[in-house]
């Protein structure tokens, strides 16, 4: 056969998926807003769009995909905000399939490129589609009962037509003829159901029994079938966001069995924002830790800190060899250069990470069980929050066992200075952490733990003068000159995304907020805790810009030239961080009642995984902890996913374009 003739098995998927907007926008023309019908309408259009173009044009296929997933988000925005759980899964849906049309990892064509199996693919990713279209019609439940049974009916005929031709190819092969009326029974079920006003439920029941017939005709036929959990742990970037969402909502679970609390089971909603902010290090939270968590729910909080805090990328590559799995050369290049080892030291670099993790966290409960016995707590009392804070701290999450977090102890600097080197610390990555007393002594170091290192030292200097300078007789007012050092030191380490506080951040004045904003946004260095953009990024757009403006052609740096390739990365994760921060506080400005400044701090804390707050995260509504919430996740992840996608292999193209003078001025 003639393998250019079989399509991708992913084109009938978007095809069967077209309708879908439809049911969003509302198809009454007396009721549903003309605005939602049109945003509706176009979603449908670039989901065609993206079917047709899928194969020969992969990027205008993936355009037409995120300009689909807009205008449904648009379309659909009654439906979201109307609950929030409502908005949590349609967020939740939206940002995975914008993962998923924007992964380079998805193939146009399975491996096996023959025309059978790809019309097998066919059958089952659009039977999956009809799944989604479904459920949708289900969670929507339009208005207008005639016109949503009509578009599902026509999503499952669209949805039958990839499996009709499947079993037409597999009859040549085997002669059997029974199969092929599984696609005629489902079509006849749908048709019946429209006028019982039950399409929804009959495609997904047609659906999931020809899924399963599906699955035992193809047993013996296909020469490999795959793993349920191939899909997800078939690249990096898919392993980092499963295995980050399904931590998230264990701890979801965990926290809302009944004896996690005080007083009453925390709700759905905020049990999930809570195991959140504990599993992304973030430390924003709707609840008291004090007093609305139990010993057992504190318990449960610090071990999703920790497991957050130990690095994704170290639990999904033990998790990879511990189930067995074989990673290829450029998988385990990707998972190396992340933590910032070689190929042959990758598991001995786990191993350091875990000690430097542990014995780092243990000396720093020790010492804050001390500042906190003489600070007036008991023993016991001292060593849990000497042990909470300590791992807190180092997994620069934010979390503290006190109502106003650590203000009460502005004046102890025991605890204050000691929170900060674990913060820093945690900050860093081990490596780099390990090779600060030979960069101390004047030793030549490579140039990322150099860079790492300087860029760090210059932001908490320039924070630490600029919170002392424009807060000395404000919030540090009445405090000791000794005090006013300790706790401007301790703000500007805190700023790298940890989210403690020694002083109230609601009264700080403006030029303070603005270069909190920037720290929060910078955040910490690769192979760290701490979330943002990274201090590696700034390091090099900052080269950059010094190159640019003195004239030099490359960018270089302690003998070493930075490559094109690394500059194109760090301009790429700093604009897509700056867009995410742009669209979460329009969110934000739309849906919530509060002040502006409020909401551009909630923001940008949150995306830096910093965990400040002007008081902002307690009177968010339902609709407010779900963008907070996404946000979180979205930059916990982001930065690592994003540098997974763009650590691809490039084809090297034998063309030359002539180069391109474009003014500026």
């Amino acid at each position: 056969m003639d393998n250019t003739s079989a399509p991708s098995h992913l084109q009938f998927f978007w095809f069967v998926l077209a309708p879908a907007p439809l049911l969003l926008g509302g198809l009454d023309p007396i009721n549903a807003w003309a605005p939602l019908r049109f945003f509706s309408l176009l979603a449908t259009l670039f989901f065609t769009l993206q079917g047709i173009t899928w194969v020969n044009l992969p990027r205008l296929s993936r355009i037409s995909g995120l300009l689909a997933l807009c205008f449904t988000a648009l379309a659909g925005w009654d439906h979201l905000s109307a609950t929030p759980m409502n908005g949590l899964l349609g967020g939740i849906t939206l940002i995975a399939t914008g993962f998923f049309i924007c992964s380079p990892s998805i193939p146009n064509r399975s491996q096996d490129n023959s025309n059978n199996t790809q019309r097998y693919w066919a059958a089952k990713t659009s039977l999956y589609g009809l799944c989604i279209v479904a459920a949708l019609s289900y969670l929507i439940n339009p208005e207008n009962r005639t016109s949503g049974e009509l578009l599902i009916g026509f999503s499952g005929l669209l949805a039958q037509i990839p499996l009709l031709l499947w079993l037409l190819d597999r009859q040549k092969l085997n002669n059997q003829h029974w199969p092929i009326l599984l696609p005629f029974f489902a079509l006849g079920l749908l048709a019946l159901s429209i006028f019982c006003s039950l399409t929804a439920l009959a495609a997904l029941l047609s659906s999931a029994f020809s899924l399963l017939i599906l699955a035992q005709i193809a047993h013996t036929q296909l020469p490999h079938q795959e793993y349920w959990w191939d899909p997800f742990l078939g690249h990096p970037a898919r392993l980092l966001i499963s295995t980050f969402f399904a931590l998230c909502v264990f701890g979801t679970f965990l926290l809302q069995v009944p004896w996690a609390a005080n007083r009453h089971p925390l709700s759905l909603l905020d049990a999930a924002f809570t195991a959140v902010s504990a599993v992304c290090v973030t430390g924003l939270t709707v609840v008291d830790t004090q007093f609305d968590f139990s010993g057992f729910g504190q318990g449960c909080l610090l071990l999703l800190i920790q497991l957050g805090g130990l690095g994704i990328m170290t639990i999904t590559t033990v998790a990879l060899h511990a189930l067995g799995k074989r990673m290829s050369l450029h998988q385990e290049r990707i998972l190396t250069s992340l933590t910032e080892t070689s190929h042959q030291e990758l598991f001995h670099s786990l191993v350091t990470i875990l000690k430097f993790t542990f014995w780092g966290e243990f000396l720093g409960a020790f010492l804050l069980a001390l500042g906190f016995f003489l600070a007036g707590s008991n023993w016991s009392t001292a060593l849990w929050q000497g042990l909470f804070t300590s791992i807190s701290a180092f997994c620069n999450a934010g979390f503290a066992l006190n109502s106003d977090n650590l203000v009460m102890y502005q004046s102890s600097p025991l605890i204050l200075h000691t929170v900060a080197v674990l913060i820093i610390a945690g900050g860093l990555a081990p490596s780099t952490c390990l090779l600060l007393p030979q960069w101390l002594r004047g030793n030549r170091l490579s140039l990322a733990p150099s860079l790492a290192l300087v860029t760090t030292l210059v932001l908490l200097l320039s924070g630490f003068f600029a919170f002392l300078f424009f807060e000395w007789d404000h919030v540090l007012a009445g405090l000791h000159f000794s005090d006013k050092l300790s706790n401007s030191w301790f703000q500007s380490v805190t700023l790298r995304t940890a989210g403690f506080n020694s002083v109230d951040l609601s009264t700080v004045r403006t030029p303070t907020l603005v270069i909190m904003l920037l720290s929060m946004f910078i955040g910490g260095s690769p192979g760290g805790t701490a979330g943002g953009i990274k201090t590696t990024t700034v390091g090099i757009l900052v080269l950059t810009f010094w190159a640019t403006i003195t004239g030099n052609e490359r960018v270089t740096a302690g003998n070493r030239t930075i490559t094109q390739a690394v500059i194109n990365r760090t301009i790429t994760v700093f604009f897509a961080g700056g867009f995410v921060w742009l669209f979460v506080v329009l969110a934000l400005s739309l849906t919530q009642e509060l002040a502006a400044s409020q909401l551009i701090f909630e923001a940008t804390s949150a995306l830096g995984t910093a965990g400040l707050s002007l008081g902002a995260t307690t009177h968010l509504d339902g609709i407010g902890k779900i963008i907070i919430m996404l946000t979180m996740f979205i930059g916990r992840i982001g930065p690592m996913t994003l540098f997974t996608l763009l650590s691809r292999e490039h084809q090297s193209s034998q063309s030359r374009y002539p180069d391109a003078h474009i003014p500026l001025s």
